[in-house]
């Protein structure tokens, strides 16, 4: 459904077209939060267009865009009409300058003749010890031993040889950064494989940590103290890791899933 097409006097607000959409996809409220996981209140704030509990411009922007794909309306064409109602995408910040010091450059100046003095001093002095400790009579120099090992000595391992490292061992499952995740919060990490998914991710509280499309061989990871939700549009190119441990299986090809996980071990939600 899109609204651009209306006049600015006869369109409707942001939060009039949401409640006109659901009203007339005969969805209630309860049935709209449940869906996207928007909280009651929340839902209702939005339909009289005050978004001050949404906790920001931008929580509003990704309340807004769940709630129209839901009762079918174009999620863009919306969010821009918010832009408009609400004064404008906000300019991105402009990162700060990074401060770099001054670096002292040593005035040029006479060469140190002190310095050049003690290396060769250093050099023939070195010279002279190598002469008197490693020349000298090459008879006095033990006998090489011959190639190859003696009859008494075969098959035993020589002591003056060091034993052959050992190779390390490959790292497991286990060892990798996400098994390492803190046991007093639930990490879960997405892994695009066989394509491309649509995503979104919740934290316990509602607050949206991010949506989007997650192209193939992408990977994206979200903690939170307590549950983390998550709506896949293609479950089945998507393999997750939850709390250090691989999920078997999400969903087909296609499928859309939702599920939720917690602290200790993956249970799907």
């Amino acid at each position: 459904m899109s609204i651009g097409n209306s006049p600015p006097e006869d369109r409707p607000s942001v939060g009039q077209a949401i409640q006109k959409a659901r009203i007339d996809a005969r969805l209630t409220v309860d049935e709209v939060s449940a869906t996207t996981r928007v909280r009651v209140p929340i839902v209702h704030a939005i339909e009289q267009d005050d978004f001050s509990r949404c906790g920001g411009d931008v929580y509003a922007r990704g309340h807004v865009r769940t709630l129209a794909k839901a009762v079918g309306l174009d999620p863009d064409e919306l969010v821009a009409q918010y832009d408009a109602e609400h004064g404008g995408r906000p300019a991105p910040t402009p990162a700060a300058a990074l401060f770099e010091a001054e670096r002292i450059r040593p005035e040029p100046g006479r060469p140190n003749w002190t310095a050049a003095m003690v290396a060769a001093i250093v050099a023939v002095v070195g010279f002279v010890g190598f002469t008197l400790f490693g020349g000298g009579d090459d008879s006095a120099r033990p006998p090489v031993a011959q190639d190859g090992p003696s009859p008494d000595s075969a098959g035993e391992p020589d002591p003056a040889k060091p034993a052959d490292p050992k190779p390390d061992p490959e790292p497991s499952v286990s060892e990798s950064a996400i098994a390492a995740a803190p046991a007093d919060k639930v990490t879960v990490k997405l892994v695009a494989e066989d394509g491309k998914s649509w995503f979104s991710a919740e934290a316990h509280n509602g607050r949206l940590l991010e949506e989007g499309v997650l192209q193939d061989g992408d990977s994206r990871t979200f903690t939170d103290d307590k549950r983390i939700d998550l709506v896949l549009g293609n479950a089945g190119a998507v393999t997750l890791f939850v709390n250090g441990k691989e999920v078997d299986k999400v969903g087909e090809v296609g499928q859309v899933q939702r599920v939720s996980y917690t602290k200790g071990d993956p249970e799907q939600g």
